[in-house]
């Protein structure tokens, strides 16, 4: 369509586009628009079926109403970047790396470069294509802010191997958490369908209707009285699962700007506050870190089972609280 940004488009589904997925279905209609570009306006509420907001994987009807109004945001373009990357395993199937906290995985709005994406185009011969072209390779991510093992796919038929392990829950995800007073079980398993926040959509949340199944294992590992340092296996991968599942039950992780807010006072008993606000400012981001990782290789059906230590900062935190111990 010719169509300019900001200006709506209105399209009737007939009878054999029913079952189509939403996004799927607005790949075909807007030719002159990247499915990232649909997608990030997706994100912002731009798409409605039938008056209502739905998700990317919503399944269309017959004779429903789409209304896409996109944005006038330019286009993003994934362009490689020298960017440093610490890559613990590469064959020409796969690798694995270490992200560094605060290294957004892609380009999006508000984070067109500078990305790990752009460092691995840079850094990579090739890299599987996927379903996005601002997210070449990538299989699963972490958070801006979350720092760990990552899987990238460098074929194609690696990536559908790799994330039809996570489709079928076979990718073994652990992770180190600092979280916020002391579990009531030293172990135990967390659940809450996962999806769009209602009202704040930058967030997620345990929704009633429209989320996603997510399940969450926890096991205390050091207990220091106000904070929990925490073994967190993934069953399900949502986004933010780890934060939504601790900071609804009570538990943010610690320096979680977006879920945390300031819960040092809520729930916690004999906290001493001189210690919390050291091990805050010591934090400086959310104290979550992907310490191992086990997958099945993609060519030669192997075991891989990689790990890696905290970095600097969760030592740190974790130096505090033994201290104050």
């Amino acid at each position: 369509m010719s169509d300019p940004a900001g200006q709506s488009r209105v399209f009737l589904v007939a009878a054999g586009e029913a079952g189509l997925r939403l996004d799927s279905f607005l790949v075909e209609k807007c030719p002159d628009l990247s499915r990232s570009r649909i997608h990030a306006d997706m994100k912002e509420d731009r798409v409605t079926v039938d008056g209502r907001s739905r998700p990317k994987g919503f399944r269309l009807k017959a004779g429903s109403e789409v209304v896409f109004t996109p944005g006038t945001k330019p286009e993003i373009e994934a362009v490689p970047q020298d960017i440093p990357l610490d890559i613990v395993y590469q064959d020409e199937h796969l690798l694995v790396l270490n992200k560094p906290a605060g290294l957004v995985v892609h380009p999006a709005a508000g984070h067109p470069d500078g990305t790990l994406v752009n460092g691995l185009l840079f850094h990579c011969a090739s890299l599987s294509a996927g379903g996005d072209p601002l997210r070449p390779g990538i299989v699963h991510r972490l958070d801006r802010y979350t720092s760990g093992l990552m899987a990238v796919a460098l074929t194609d038929a690696a990536h559908r191997h790799l994330a039809q392990q996570l489709e079928d829950r076979q990718m073994g995800r652990t992770y180190l958490a600092v979280s916020w007073g002391s579990w009531k079980e030293d172990a135990g398993t967390l659940t809450g369908d996962i999806g769009r926040h209602p009202r704040f959509r930058q967030k997620m949340a345990v929704v009633p209707e429209g989320g996603k199944p997510a399940i969450t294992h926890y096991r205390v590992l050091e207990d220091f009285a106000f904070a929990q340092l925490c073994e967190v296996k993934l069953e399900t991968g949502r986004t933010h699962q780890i934060r939504v599942h601790f900071a609804t039950n009570g538990h943010p992780v610690v320096g979680d700007a977006m879920y945390g807010e300031d819960n040092r006072a809520r729930g916690i008993h004999n906290l001493d506050r001189r210690a919390a606000d050291r091990m805050v400012k010591a934090a400086g981001r959310q104290m979550l870190h992907a310490t191992e990782l086990h997958l099945v290789h993609p060519a030669t059906g192997q075991d891989l089972e990689f790990g890696i230590d905290p970095p600097a900062d969760v030592s740190a935190v974790l130096d505090l609280l033994r201290e104050n111990g």
